[in-house]
């Protein structure tokens, strides 16, 4: 089955200097290292040895910045305690980073209040709506980078949802109430449903424990299907949504592809390739000596659709052919 595009995540050999192409334009200061920092809220997807990771590096390489020549790659994760943030920004500090990426709204916060030049990288929800920025054309302060519209997705994602499951009456909504940008991205998903008919079984989570509340609800009232808002909590915690949607048989939907290829049955989402290599160019210019509030928050332009078959025949789904050849992936 031919697909748009096909992203190879896993496996790939180690980036070098060999991977730059020779035309790489190279303007830095001489001598200079250029030293990148991210902050990540859960596991390290952005690490030398990651997926993600190798792509982000890659892009920058493109750019002309080399790891272990002149480009130096700070990697700090909280591992799900947000309280570790300070400490984590302090001493990306102390390495003297010439720019943070962060992932999720918590840890943006926390590097705009430190005062760190700063890239969004994705998963902050809406910046203008949390406050993070004064607008996407001029963000001001200290941050800039890559954001999406939570309402838009949200109507394709819940007609992926009845195209599997044409029932869909009611949905079952994952967010951490404790993230004013999950919050804000579960309001506005609510919103899109209820316009479109399809009631809203709000389950909200502080903490792990708290899953299993959600479990209990879901099933004293059933829903049709589920969406999971993802943060570091909900993300932390995925394994638990898996195997609750696969013993329920339930139909259940991701913001990013990571996720399906981990064990979720759909995602659609902004294509994190393709962020990636906006947040390299970000960063470039910031190197160069950009402010980041000067540079105007971008909004993805590809996304993608990745469906997990061998999940959708473990919970007795049919996907329809239509549905699988609009896929960007479909893993077997």
């Amino acid at each position: 089955m031919e697909r748009r595009r096909f992203i190879a995540l896993t496996g790939g050999a180690a980036l070098s200097a060999t991977s730059i192409g020779t035309g790489a334009a190279l303007a830095q200061t001489p001598g200079k290292v250029y030293r990148l920092g991210t902050l990540q809220p859960a596991g390290a997807l952005l690490s030398e040895t990651s997926p993600y990771g190798k792509i982000l590096l890659k892009a920058l390489a493109s750019h002309g910045y080399v790891l272990g020549q002149n480009l130096a790659f700070e990697v700090r994760a909280a591992l799900g305690d947000v309280a570790k943030l300070p400490a984590l920004l302090a001493d990306l500090k102390a390495q003297k980073v010439d720019v943070v990426v962060t992932i999720g709204y918590v840890p943006a916060l926390a590097a705009k209040t430190a005062d760190m030049p700063t890239i969004v990288a994705w998963g902050a929800g809406d910046p203008v709506a949390t406050q993070l920025i004064d607008s996407l054309a001029h963000p001001g302060g200290n941050i800039t980078g890559i954001s999406d519209v939570a309402s838009t997705l949200t109507s394709k994602r819940l007609e992926f949802l009845k195209e599997l499951s044409p029932g869909l009456r009611r949905v079952a909504m994952l967010w951490n109430m404790d993230d004013l940008g999950m919050t804000l991205r579960y309001e506005a998903s609510a919103k899109v449903a209820q316009s479109l008919g399809i009631s809203v079984q709000a389950l909200g989570v502080r903490e792990p424990n708290d899953f299993n509340d959600a479990f209990a609800a879901m099933n004293k009232e059933p829903p049709d299907g589920i969406l999971m808002v993802a943060d570091a909590l909900t993300v932390l915690n995925r394994k638990s949504v898996f195997d609750y949607a696969a013993a329920k048989r339930l139909p259940a939907i991701y913001e990013y592809d990571f996720l399906v290829r981990d064990g979720g049955l759909m995602s659609y989402g902004p294509d994190l390739p393709e962020s990636l290599e906006r947040v390299a160019a970000l960063a470039d210019r910031i190197f160069k000596g950009a402010k980041p509030g000067d540079l105007p928050f971008e909004q993805p332009t590809r996304y993608s659709l990745v469906i997990n078959q061998k999940i959708a025949k473990g919970i007795g789904v049919v996907v329809p052919p239509l549905l699988l050849a609009s896929a960007d992936e479909v893993i077997e």
